[in-house]
């Protein structure tokens, strides 16, 4: 219940440094993975606010380097995962019994340590440990994940402010919003370090304990939230950091009775067997677990005849290319019309043939490696099916190289049938697939976007024709939760636009936003009658006279 109000400061979005020559920011950073570089350190797990160390270390190498050693980590197995569990339902009572207003110091602290004396080494570790440029882990790892420190601060007020706005006379309704019965598991992917905070912190500001697990490729930024969250002075156990094999975690989670949700961004295959296994389970629990989840994409630009090459050709570089394209909004099949496919390809072509691919410390890169050489063959044989179909083109790029890093040439393909298997699959990396279609066929490609895929994250219309941009927002209102107009289909900012989709892509409970927050408390309605009755008889069994 909230025990007091306090306003909290109007959130703003962080400001975006730029990193260019010569500036103080630039400087610093350059520093800070020079420092990075220079060290192998052993990270731990925190369980119950210890250090947990275990005797099988794992290793931790830039996916542009792959022969520098960064560092290890302890790799746990049921022991960790149960010990996780009981320090979070051990600190639960406490941390949910204290006043909102203490939690919400916790996360905004947080945020400001990371705007300050965290934002190089968090940024340095994201370039490192996942292979971001500056710019890209600037707005991931520091400015997205202040601003859901600081948005989600805000949020949580409003949602402890609202209150039935009727009492009936001698009547006092209320609401209060309590956290879920149990612990929440929060299992966290390799390519947002903002999402990787946002994911536990989002659950814990609202009163719950978590057992945090990220994927191994994300531990090395990982640790440093740890970090953070601890100097801001999140208590013991509050959110536990393990490092444990995914089916092992999923045996002992998903079976304990007071497991009561999870807040999950990955695969649409594993999502799904999550979601089975639950369902399958659902006896064993106390309350029924909430279920969250942000999934896979296969995101689209659909460009009007009407279109401009310039805004084109930046959208789909910008959106395909960015971060390798290993993000779930990333452009991956694009529709243009054959009027304007020529002056694109040769925009594109210009353009990507320009962009420079290399390690992260050079800051003239724009691309940098995929994540693990796993990745780099599932790519590599993508596209080398590509070269060997006849009807398919390789417009540009279609080169790979790994003897120094995961590292693929961005790739644009053509094909001639809108639902080859390019079209239809997720990839997660640097290749776009191009269908050109007949200028007159716009409203039959409105139904082939819609159809070719299980997944509906984000999409883009491309247009200077009103009545296309109306035609398309309506038909393909359920392609994407996440729907852009004139614009590249990724970079959703916290406050300006909730993440989220529906389909294949998830429980579309919107990232950012009070909708989230709202899955992770568990509403108590509260009716205080001040003069109670003391007859059972009503009015109407009186009898007349």
């Amino acid at each position: 219940m909230l025990k007091g109000f306090f306003n909290v400061p109007t959130p703003q979005n962080e400001p975006v440094l730029n990193y260019g020559p010569r500036s103080v920011e630039r400087a610093a950073l350059k520093a800070a993975l020079n420092e990075a570089r220079s060290k192998k350190i052993d990270i731990p797990m925190y369980i119950g606010g210890k250090e947990v160390y275990t005797a099988k270390k794992l290793e931790i190498r830039p996916p542009h380097d792959h022969k520098h050693l960064l560092a290890t980590f302890s790799e746990g197995d049921a022991t960790q995962v149960n010990a996780a569990i009981d320090a979070a339902l051990a600190a639960k009572a406490a941390w949910e019994d204290i006043a909102w207003e203490q939690r919400a110091s916790i996360f905004l602290k947080a945020a400001d340590l990371i705007a300050g004396p965290y934002r190089t080494e968090i940024n340095a570790a994201t370039m490192l440990g996942q292979s971001k440029n500056a710019y890209q882990a600037e707005i991931d790892s520091a400015c997205e994940l202040i601003d859901f420190l600081r948005f989600n601060v805000s949020y949580m007020t409003d949602i402890y402010r609202q209150q039935p706005p009727i009492s009936a006379k001698g009547v006092w309704n209320r609401v209060e919003q309590r956290p879920l019965e149990g612990f929440v598991f929060a299992l966290t992917p390799f390519n947002f370090t903002a999402i990787a905070g946002n994911l536990p912190s989002s659950a814990a500001m609202m009163g719950n304990v978590v057992v945090w697990k990220p994927a191994y490729t994300q531990i090395y930024a990982a640790n440093v939230i740890m970090k953070v969250f601890k100097a801001a002075g999140l208590p013991d156990g509050v959110i536990n950091l393990i490092y444990v094999d995914g089916p092992v975690a999923g045996q002992v989670i998903f079976n304990h009775p007071d497991f009561a949700g999870i807040h999950f961004t990955g695969s649409t295959k594993v999502f799904q067997n999550i979601w089975q296994t639950i369902g399958a389970n659902i006896h064993k629990y106390k309350t029924y677990p909430r279920i969250v989840g942000e999934t896979g994409g296969k995101d689209f630009v659909l460009v009007h005849p009407s279109a401009d090459a310039d805004v084109v050709n930046t959208a789909l570089i910008r959106g395909a290319f960015e971060y390798q394209g290993q993000k779930c909004s990333a452009a991956s099949r694009a529709y243009i019309p054959e009027s304007l496919w020529p002056a694109v390809k040769e925009k594109m072509q210009r353009d990507i043939t320009s962009l420079k691919i290399g390690p992260v410390e050079d800051f003239g890169n724009f691309i940098n490696a995929v994540i693990t050489e796993a990745s780099f063959d599932k790519l590599a044989k993508y596209i080398d099916a590509a070269k060997n179909d006849k009807g398919v083109e390789i417009v540009t790029g279609g080169k790979y190289d790994k003897s120094k890093g995961w590292f693929i040439e961005p790739t644009v393909i053509r094909v001639d049938d809108p639902y080859y298997v390019t079209m239809c699959e997720e990839l997660f990396g640097p290749v776009l697939t191009v269908y050109v279609y007949d200028d007159k066929d716009f409203n039959k490609v409105l139904d082939i976007v819609d159809k070719t895929s299980i997944y509906a994250l984000t999409g883009a219309i491309i247009s200077q024709d009103r009545y296309a941009i109306a035609e398309a927002t309506h038909r393909l209102r359920n392609a994407a939760g996440n729907f852009y107009i004139n614009d590249k289909p990724t970079g959703a900012v916290v406050g300006q636009q909730p993440f989220g989709g529906a389909r294949g892509s998830g429980t579309n409970d919107k990232a950012g936003s009070m909708i989230n927050l709202l899955r992770w408390v568990s509403p108590r309605t509260i009716k205080e009658t001040f003069d109670p009755p003391k007859d059972y008889r009503y009015p109407f069994l009186s009898k007349e006279v």
